[in-house]
Order: structure tokens, then C-alpha cells, then sequence
């Protein structure tokens, strides 16, 4: 029987490397893919090696994409402060267009291998408030996949963009990838994080994170600059 392949966008954060072990959990020849965009918290990409390898993934590629010259996010221009509490709308953390860029790099990699599913940690419950995580999109994106690709337009097949955590609370998130196994140890999520990987503590992102440790009722394994 021929196993099916799946390319898994893989961050080295904490939800990525939920979506990479259920992905494996479902069967998936699973292709990681990580993004080296210019992002200040650079050593997430050392961490998607680390859930990549733990996870054994057929392979693992570390594009470069640098959205510093776009700039318009506090996460590639360092003259915009990444703010250590959240705010209402839409944040400065935003970067512009990330995700329909990340896909569509994934969907071309989808092509070349022959894989028809492509695996995305989007969630709508407990995140920041990105326009590119939410429902409206991943169906839109997987529209335009199957109108803009050889293999959609000849009829081989279908292309299917997977977003499981998509209405999972973040405390939901953590018990289910500790039930797959997954070592939260590794990952990082911090929009501050060192180039060793430590916390800042405070930003949006290690508020949602250190909650969803405590709603989940499991040590929070991050490690912190204080």
C-alpha cells in the first residue's frame, strides 16, 4: 500500500508541532517545510529542526523568504517594538501576507512530491487575531490551490489544506499533543525569544502559551530569560 505523503508547515512553535505529530498519527509521509523569513525570533528555526527530527519526517527544508525589506510587522522590523502585552484589533505582530506566502510555497512543494495534503497550525480560538488564521481563509487558499496548480487544473487530484487546530483552544491543543507524544520542550514560541531559545515572558504570544500550560493542567516546559 502506498503511503500517502503530506507537506507539513513546521515553525518550530508550539501548535506546528502539534499539527506535524497528528499528521503522523494519521498516516502521513510527512515533508516538513520552515520559513527563515528575516523573523527576529530566529532560533524558532532551530527549534522546528529539533520537533522536525523528533517527529522523523521524510524530510525537512528551511527555505529562505526575506520579508525584512517589506517590513510592516514588529517580527521583521526591528524599529517596531513587539509589545508585551496584548491589544485590541489586529496587532503589530501581524506580517503582512505570511501565510498565503508560506502556502503557496508549501502548495508548490505539494506538487512536486505528489502530495495532495498540506498541514498548517492556523487557529481561531486562542491567537492573536491574524486575518490568515482564520476559516475564511484556509477555504479560500484551498480554492485558489486547486485552480492554480497543474496537477488541480488536469483533475489528478484534489488538494486539501488541513488546519486541525482551527477551533481548538490552546490548553485543547497541549493535551492533545501530549497524548501524540509531543515534547513541548522543544519547541519555541516566543516573539522575543534569544538566539538560545529563552522567553521573554510577556509578549502576546508567551501570555497564550503559558496559559494553555496552566488551563491544561501540564508543566509548562518553556524556558524563560527571568
Amino acid at each position: 500500500m502506498m503511503v500517502e505523503r503530506a507537506v507539513v508547515l513546521v515553525s518550530g512553535g508550539l501548535d506546528s508541532a502539534t499539527v506535524l505529530a497528528m499528521a503522523t498519527a494519521k498516516g502521513f509521509r510527512c515533508h516538513a517545510l520552515s520559513i527563515d523569513y528575516g523573523q527576529r525570533h530566529c532560533s524558532e528555526l532551530e527549534a522546528a529542526r529539533r520537533v522536525a527530527a523528533a517527529a522523523g519526517v521524510a524530510e525537512h527544508k528551511i527555505l529562505q523568504l526575506d520579508l525584512r525589506p517589506i517590513g510592516g510587522s514588529a517580527l521583521t522590523d526591528r524599529s517596531i517594538a513587539v509589545p508585551e502585552h496584548s491589544s485590541d484589533g489586529i496587532p503589530v505582530t501581524y506580517v503582512p501576507a505570511r501565510n498565503t506566502l508560506f502556502l503557496s510555497l508549501a502548495l508548490g512543494w505539494a506538487e512536486v512530491l505528489g502530495a495532495w495534503d498540506i498541514f498548517l497550525g492556523a487557529n481561531a480560538v486562542d491567537y492573536s487575531g491574524y486575518p490568515d488564521c482564520r476559516p475564511e481563509f484556509v477555504r479560500a487558499f484551498e480554492e485558489l490551490a486547486n485552480l492554480a496548480t497543474r496537477a488541480g487544473v488536469e483533475g489528478r487530484g484534489r488538494f486539501r489544506i488541513r488546519a486541525p487546530l482551527m477551533h481548538m483552544g490552546k490548553a485543547e491543543i497541549i493535551r492533545a499533543g501530549m497524548e501524540l507524544g509531543v515534547d513541548y520542550s522543544l519547541t519555541v514560541s516566543c516573539y522575543r525569544a534569544d538566539e538560545a531559545g529563552y522567553a521573554c515572558g510577556t509578549c502576546d504570544s508567551c501570555r497564550l502559551r503559558a496559559r494553555g500550560f496552566a488551563e491544561a493542567g501540564v508543566a509548562d516546559p518553556t524556558l524563560y530569560r527571568c
